[in-house]
C-alpha cells in the first residue's frame, strides 16, 4: 500500500458553471509557480442546475455536467500531475439536495413511500406523533397554504406518454405519482372511452387490463424483501404498458389527455379539484407551505434548509453507494485526499472515517482503518475542545488555527475598554452566554423544533417502557431536553454504544447541571434521566431493544445539538455582538478576547506532536469575513480611545440620515456598530479608496441586509421586516456617498488599514511555518477584503494575479544581489498587495524544497525579551535538513504609537531581543530581504536584536 500523499500546501479552488475543470487547468501553471502543491477542490459531484457552491449534490455517481465532461476533467488532473501537484476534494457525506426534479433516489422515495429501496438513505420518521404524516414525509415546498395552492391551480397533474408515468408538478418541482394510484385515473370517467371504443376494443381490455395491474402491486408500506423487489419490478413493466399503448392508439392518448384537465380543475371552481386532492392525498407525500417545516418536517435536513435532506451514511449501503466514484478517484490516484464537510452531522463520525480509510471494504484488512488517505475534517472545535483521538483523519480543515492565530492581532489589555465602548454605544449590556443560550432556544422554537418532537417522543418511549420513569410527561421530558440542548457546551460529543469517552460524560454532566440550574420545575429528576439516558448508563440488565433505543437516542442527540450550536451561535449570536466583529468567526469565541504568544506556542506545539498534517487555514468560504479584513478590524483592539472618540463623530455626523421604522430608530444602535466597522475592514485601497463606488455600496449593503436578516431581532429570512430593512439601506446608502463622512472617516480607516498590512503579513507568515498544512482561499494572494457568502465567491481576478506573481519572478530572480532594495520597494508600496504575493512565492518555495522540515521539524517557541518583547512572535522550525526562524511584529499599532513607519523606526525596538536556544545556528539568511542575519551574545545567551530585523521588510524569515 502506497502512503498517503501529504500535501505542502493548498489551494482554495470554488468550482461552478462560472469556474469549470478548463479553466482550472489553465490555473495550474500559475498556482506551480506560486508553490502551491495540491488543488484543493470544492465539491464537483453532480449538483442542483446552478448550483454556485456544490454542497447540494443530487448524484454521486457523476461530475458536474455545468463543470466539465470527464475529458475535461481528465484534462485537469494531467495538468496537475504534468506540474507535479495532486489534489485534495471537498466531499459532501451528510446530505444531498433534493426538490426540484433531479434527485433519481429522492423521486424514488417520495413515489414508493417506505417501500423505496432508498427509503433507508435518507432519515426519515415514517411514523410521527401526527397521524396525518404516518407512512408519509413532509415535503414544505409550498409557497402559501396548501388549499390555497390547489385552489390556485399551481399544482398540476401532468402524464409523461414516452415513459408512461404521472407526476404532480408545482413550478420546477415534479412529484411523483405512486403507480399503484394510477389506477385512480386511469379509471377516471372511463366508461365515456368504453362508449366511444366499444367494450370489446383491445385497446380498452388492454387499459383495464393495466388498471387492474396497477391497482394489485404492493402497497408503499410493504417492505418486506419480496413484496418491495416485486413492486419495483413490476411498476415499471407496468409503465411501459403504458407507454407502448399510448404509442399505438391516439383514443386512449386523447382520454388520458382529457383525464389530465379534469382533474386539474378549474381556478373559478375550488370543487373542480376534488379529484386531484383525493390524489394528492393518496401519496407518499404531504405537500405543505415551506413554514410548515419548523413544527411538523419529518426528515433530518442540513441544519434547517429543507432542499437538503440528510443521509444515512451509518448504513452501509448508503456509504458505499454515496463514495463510489470517490473511492475510485483515490485508487486512480486523480485525488490525493479528501475534505469531509460537516461530520458532526454523521452518526457515528470515527465509523465513517474508518469505512473511508478502508475504502469501503467492510471485511477490513490488516491495516483497514489505518490512515491509508490524507484525510482531513470541517470539525469546529470550542475553547480547549480536541478532536476524538480514535479518528484515522490529519487534523481539522483549519478554522481552529484561523481563530488563534487571529487572536494574536487582539490586544488582550484592552478588553475592558473595548467593552465599555460598545456597551456606551449601544445603551446595554450584552451577556454573550446568555445571549448564546436564548438565541438557541430562539433557533429550537422557530427552525428546528421540529426535529425536537421527535426526538422527545423518542425519549417519552423510552421512559414508558420502564415502570420507574413512566410517570415522565411528554411535556416534561421535552422541556427539559430544550433545556439540556440550550445548556450544551460543545457541538456534540461521540457517544456510541460501545464507547464513551472522559471529556464526552464532563460535556453532560455540565449541559444537565446547566439545564437543572435554569428550570423553574420543581420536580428536577427528569433531567438526571435525561442525563443518564445521553451517557447510556441505563443498560445494564435491560432488555436488547430498551438498550438499542437508549443508545439511538443518544446517538441522534448529538447530530441535533450539533446543527442546533451553529444556527444559534455562527448564524444569530455572531450577528447580534458586535463588540469586536474580528473576533466572530466560525470556531471562534468571541469571549476569548486575544491571546498571547505563550497560549499560542502551546497550542502549537501541540499541533506539531499530535496534528502535523492537519490544515491551517486563515480564509475559507465559510468566512464571516476574510484575513485581511480581520486584520484591519483587529486593530481598533489596539487603539481603543481614537475608536471610541472616532465612532462617536460618525454617529452623531449621520444622526440626521436615521428614520423611523415602526416608531423604531433604523438602524438599531447595534447595527450602526457594525456597519462602522465592516467600513473599516472592507474599504478598497487605490482608486476606489476616495470614492468606493457603487458596487462597493452595493455589496456593503447586501451584507447588511443578511446581517440583520441572521440576527433575528428586527428582521429575519422567515419574515422580512421590509420597512426596517429599507431603513438600514437607505441609511448605509447615504453614509457612503456623503462626502462629509469620508472625510473624517478615511484617515482614521487608513491608518487602521496600515496596520491591518502588518497583521496580515504576519499571520501570513505565521501560517506558512507553523506545523500543520498551509491553505490559501482563492484570491487571497493578494488583498481581499471580502465579506460572508456569497460575498467570498465573486469571481477573482486570476489574469492580474498571473501578471503580478510574473512580475515578481522577473524582478527578483534576475539579481539577487539586490533583493533587499526590492524587497523593501514592495514594503514601502503595500497598498499594491505585490508583497503578500512575494511573501507567499517565496515561503511556499521553500516549503517545496524543504518538505521534511515543515511536516516532520519540531517546533521550538522563541523567548522574547526586553521592553517590546510582547509586540513579536517568534518559533523555530529545527529538521533534518535545516533550520528556519519566523520572526513577526505584532500590535504594531501600539508599538509605533500610531506612526506608519515599521520600517524607519529601528530605535522603537530598544533592547528587544529573540533568544536563541544552544542547539540552533547563529547566523543565517532572511528568505525575503537576502540580508545575512548573525546572532549577538546577550549575557551567556545567543540572540538576535530587532532593531535591524525589520529595516527593508515587515517579517522576517532567517534560514
Amino acid at each position: 500500500m502506497n502512503p498517503p500523499r501529504i500535501p505542502v500546501s493548498t489551494y482554495r479552488v470554488q468550482f461552478n458553471r462560472n469556474f469549470t475543470f478548463l479553466q482550472a487547468a489553465e490555473l495550474v501553471p500559475y498556482l506551480a509557480e506560486l508553490g502551491i502543491s495540491h488543488c484543493y477542490a470544492s465539491p464537483y459531484l453532480r449538483a442542483r442546475p446552478g448550483s454556485m457552491h456544490g454542497y447540494d449534490i443530487v448524484d454521486h455517481h457523476q461530475l458536474n455536467p455545468e463543470i466539465g465532461t470527464l475529458e475535461e476533467y481528465d484534462e485537469f488532473v494531467a495538468a496537475l500531475h504534468q506540474h507535479g501537484m495532486g489534489q485534495i476534494l471537498d466531499v459532501v457525506p451528510n446530505h444531498m439536495g433534493i426538490m426540484g426534479s433531479d434527485n433519481a433516489w429522492w423521486l424514488d422515495v417520495l413515489e414508493n413511500g417506505e417501500a423505496s429501496a432508498y427509503a433507508d438513505f435518507f432519515d426519515i420518521d415514517w411514523y410521527p406523533l401526527k397521524h396525518e404524516l404516518q407512512g408519509k414525509v413532509l415535503v414544505p415546498v409550498l409557497g402559501d397554504q396548501y388549499g390555497i395552492i390547489l385552489d390556485r391551480a399551481e399544482l398540476r397533474l401532468t402524464f409523461d406518454q414516452k415513459r408512461g408515468e404521472f407526476s404532480i408538478h408545482y413550478f420546477k418541482h415534479r412529484f411523483p405519482v405512486n403507480p399503484r394510484e394510477y389506477a385512480r385515473i386511469l379509471s377516471f370517467r372511463l366508461d365515456a372511452l368504453e362508449q366511444r371504443l366499444g367494450a370489446d376494443n383491445e385497446n380498452l381490455l388492454e387499459l383495464q387490463s393495466l388498471i387492474s395491474a396497477f391497482n394489485h402491486l404492493p402497497g408503499r408500506e410493504e417492505t418486506a424483501p419480496e413484496k418491495r423487489a416485486e413492486r419495483l419490478r413490476d411498476k415499471e413493466i407496468h409503465k411501459r404498458r403504458l407507454a407502448a399503448l399510448c404509442a399505438r392508439s391516439g383514443d386512449v392518448t386523447q382520454f388520458l389527455e382529457q383525464v389530465v384537465e379534469k382533474m386539474n380543475g378549474n381556478a373559478s371552481n375550488s370543487g373542480s379539484f376534488d379529484a386531484l386532492h383525493e390524489l394528492i392525498k393518496a401519496q407518499a407525500y404531504r405537500l405543505a407551505y415551506w413554514r410548515v417545516a419548523a413544527d411538523d418536517i419529518n426528515y433530518r435536513r442540513f441544519f434547517d434548509v429543507n432542499d437538503l435532506a440528510a443521509l444515512r451514511q451509518e448504513n452501509e449501503n448508503v456509504f458505499n453507494q454515496t463514495h463510489e466514484l470517490v473511492l475510485q478517484l483515490l485508487r486512480e490516484r486523480k485525488i490525493d485526499g479528501l475534505r469531509i464537510d460537516h461530520p458532526d452531522g454523521l452518526y457515528n463520525p470515527q465509523q465513517y472515517f474508518k469505512r473511508l480509510q478502508c475504502g469501503g471494504d467492510s471485511s477490513g484488512g490488516e491495516d483497514c482503518g489505518a490512515k491509508r488517505h490524507y484525510i482531513v475534517a470541517e470539525k469546529i472545535l470550542t475553547s480547549e475542545e480536541t478532536i476524538p483521538e480514535d479518528w484515522p483523519i490529519e487534523g481539522t480543515t483549519g478554522y481552529n488555527f484561523s481563530n488563534l492565530v487571529n487572536g494574536l492581532f487582539v490586544d488582550t489589555a484592552n478588553e475592558r475598554k473595548m467593552d465599555r465602548i460598545y456597551r456606551l454605544f449601544i445603551g446595554e449590556h450584552t451577556d454573550f452566554k446568555e445571549l448564546v443560550y436564548q438565541c438557541k432556544k430562539l433557533v429550537m422554537d422557530r427552525s428546528l423544533n421540529s426535529e425536537l418532537n421527535v426526538m422527545a417522543n423518542h425519549l417519552s418511549r423510552i421512559a414508558l417502557a420502564d415502570r420507574h420513569t413512566c410517570d415522565f410527561t411528554l411535556k416534561s421530558l421535552r422541556d427539559a431536553l430544550t433545556e439540556i440542548v440550550a445548556c450544551f457546551p460543545v457541538y456534540r460529543t461521540y457517544v456510541t454504544e460501545q464507547h464513551i469517552s472522559a471529556s464526552d460524560r464532563a460535556y453532560i454532566n455540565e449541559a444537565v447541571s446547566c439545564a437543572k440550574a435554569k428550570s423553574q420545575a420543581v420536580e428536577s429528576s427528569v433531567y438526571d434521566f435525561i442525563g443518564e439516558i445521553l451517557l447510556t448508563s441505563r443498560l445494564d440488565g435491560r432488555p436488547q431493544y430498551y438498550q438499542c433505543s437508549v443508545s439511538h437516542f443518544a446517538m441522534r442527540f448529538q447530530q441535533y445539538t450539533s446543527a442546533l450550536l451553529a444556527k444559534g451561535l455562527e448564524d444569530t449570536s455572531f450577528y447580534r455582538y458586535n463588540r469586536l466583529i474580528s473576533l466572530n468567526e466560525v470556531g471562534g469565541d468571541p469571549l476569548r478576547f486575544g491571546i498571547t504568544a505563550e497560549e499560542f506556542h502551546g497550542k502549537m506545539e501541540h499541533v506539531a506532536q499530535r496534528w502535523p498534517n492537519e490544515i491551517l487555514a486563515t480564509s475559507t468560504h465559510d468566512s464571516k469575513r476574510s484575513e485581511d479584513v480581520r486584520a484591519r478590524i483587529n486593530v481598533l483592539s489596539e487603539m481603543p480611545l481614537a475608536w471610541h472618540r472616532h465612532v462617536r463623530g460618525w454617529r452623531k455626523l449621520n444622526r440626521d440620515k436615521k428614520t423611523l421604522s415602526n416608531g423604531i430608530e433604523a438602524p438599531a444602535a447595534n447595527d450602526e456598530y457594525l456597519l462602522y466597522q465592516t467600513l473599516i475592514g472592507t474599504w478598497p485601497f487605490g482608486t476606489g479608496a476616495r470614492d468606493p463606488g457603487e458596487n462597493f455600496i452595493e455589496r456593503i449593503c447586501d451584507f447588511m441586509r443578511k446581517a440583520i436578516r441572521e440576527a433575528k431581532e428586527k428582521t429575519n429570512w422567515a419574515n422580512p421586516n421590509q420597512d426596517y430593512e429599507s431603513a438600514v439601506l437607505r441609511f448605509v446608502k447615504s453614509v457612503l456617498e456623503s462626502e462629509e463622512f469620508r472625510d473624517i472617516f478615511l484617515p482614521f480607516q487608513r491608518k487602521a488599514a496600515y496596520f491591518g498590512m502588518l497583521n496580515s503579513l504576519s499571520q501570513t507568515l505565521i501560517k506558512l511555518t507553523a506545523p500543520g498544512v498551509p491553505d490559501i482561499y482563492r484570491g487571497n494572494e493578494l488583498w481581499e477584503f471580502s465579506l460572508v457568502d456569497p460575498d467570498n465567491r465573486r469571481p477573482v481576478g486570476y489574469n492580474a494575479r498571473r501578471r503580478a506573481l510574473q512580475l515578481l519572478k522577473t524582478t527578483f530572480e534576475s539579481n539577487h544581489q539586490a533583493t533587499g532594495p526590492k524587497a523593501r520597494e514592495l514594503a514601502q508600496n503595500m497598498e499594491d498587495g505585490r508583497i503578500k504575493l512575494y511573501t507567499l512565492w517565496r515561503v511556499l518555495g521553500l516549503r517545496k524544497h524543504r518538505p521534511a522540515l515543515f511536516r516532520e521539524g519540531e517546533y521550538i517557541p522563541l523567548r522574547a525579551t526586553g521592553e517590546k518583547a510582547k509586540h513579536v512572535v517568534a518559533f523555530a522550525r529545527k529538521g533534518v535538513d535545516g533550520v528556519l526562524i519566523t520572526a513577526v511584529p505584532r500590535l504594531c499599532a501600539e508599538l509605533l504609537g500610531g506612526k506608519l513607519n515599521l520600517l524607519d523606526n529601528r530605535s522603537i525596538w530598544g533592547d528587544t531581543r529573540i533568544e536563541l536556544l544552544p542547539a540552533l545556528e547563529t547566523r543565517f539568511e532572511n528568505l525575503l530581504t537576502g540580508e545575512l542575519v548573525e546572532s549577538e551574545r546577550y549575557g551567556n545567551i545567543a540572540s538576535i536584536p530587532l532593531t535591524r530585523l525589520y529595516a527593508n521588510f515587515p517579517v522576517a524569515l532567517l534560514i
